[in-house]
């Protein structure tokens, strides 16, 4: 079978499996994952996702939320086995092939839960309701979280990515439960902040990540058990001119070495667009204004 993940520390035991993509592990997300843990009794809690994501596989421009390492690490913090699996492997599967060879032959699963919109099987054959009367007949119990909205409108990944494009912290945010974040490792920059006054950390987004909206957010780092303000530039630093976008941090009352490290990144309040500065000096003060007014932002998070 496809599996990627090796399923011997499951020990033989009887799971329970959260089904879904999990992209971004928002609010949606999270209900399905809680279902699944209420269903588990002795089962083991397990989350089932692609180790691709099927979009990716057909040639989609990047747009995850989130790395798949990053994933992982949030699940099994949480005592989750995170079971994956590549995608052209078995899209050619029947609905019931999928309930009858992975769920019920491989996993020996109990219960699954997933979304109300959950899709599976060939050519996305298979809905929550199918999945239902399938397992049914192989004896799973099933459990279908239903639809969440924020102000209005169905949380989903792809809404995320909409509202990130737009510098919508309020939304993004709203509908993953949490800031967005992430913690890609700290690389050397041109070290032009250090000149300004101002150390900036420099991170890159992986291929497949999708990059907010390029400008300057209010934002929150977290490094050794620890929380700091910060401002955070994501985009080209058009005063410096680059050609690869990247996400570089100043961090309030931070001294530290932090180049190899992982360090988290909250984006908290988009502030303004990027804007190319006559002279690194005009530069120099829009920093440490804008770091000024992040901390104010970041006071209610910290």
């Amino acid at each position: 079978m496809p599996f990627v993940y090796d399923l011997a520390p499951l020990n033989g035991r009887e799971t329970a499996v959260a089904l879904g993509n999990f992209d971004g592990l928002h609010v949606g997300h999270r209900a399905v994952i809680t279902q699944m843990m209420h269903c588990a009794g002795q089962a083991a809690p397990a989350v089932l996702k692609f180790r691709e994501h099927p979009a990716l596989t057909e040639g989609a421009k990047p747009f995850l939320l989130m790395s798949e390492a990053d994933c992982v690490k949030r699940l099994q913090a949480q005592g989750i086995f995170v079971l994956t699996y590549d995608y052209p492997a078995v899209r050619s599967l029947s609905p019931e092939e999928f309930v009858r060879c992975i769920l019920k032959g491989e996993l020996r699963a109990s219960s699954v839960s997933c979304g109300y919109n959950y899709r599976f099987g060939k050519d996305a054959a298979g809905d929550s309701q199918m999945l239902c009367s399938l397992c049914e007949k192989y004896g799973i119990r099933v459990a279908v979280s239903p639809e969440i909205c924020f102000r209005g409108k169905p949380v989903s990944s792809t809404a995320i990515r909409e509202a990130l494009l737009r510098g919508d912290m309020t939304t993004a945010n709203g509908m993953l439960g949490e800031p967005y974040s992430y913690d890609y490792t700290v690389v050397l920059g041109d070290q032009r902040g250090r000149l300004l006054g101002a150390p900036t950390i420099n991170q890159f987004f992986p291929q497949e990540i999708l990059v907010p909206r390029y400008g300057v957010y209010a934002s929150m780092v977290e490094t050794e058990g620890k929380k700091y303000a910060a401002v955070t530039n994501i985009g080209l630093r058009p005063t410096i001119g680059h050609s690869k976008p990247r996400s570089e941090t100043y961090i309030e009352g931070f001294r530290g070495d932090l180049y190899g490290k992982n360090p988290r990144v909250s984006l908290l309040e988009y502030m303004r667009p990027e804007i190319k500065f006559d002279s690194l000096e005009q530069l120099g003060a829009q920093i440490a204004a804008d770091a000024k007014e992040a901390a104010r932002i970041a006071e209610a998070f910290l």
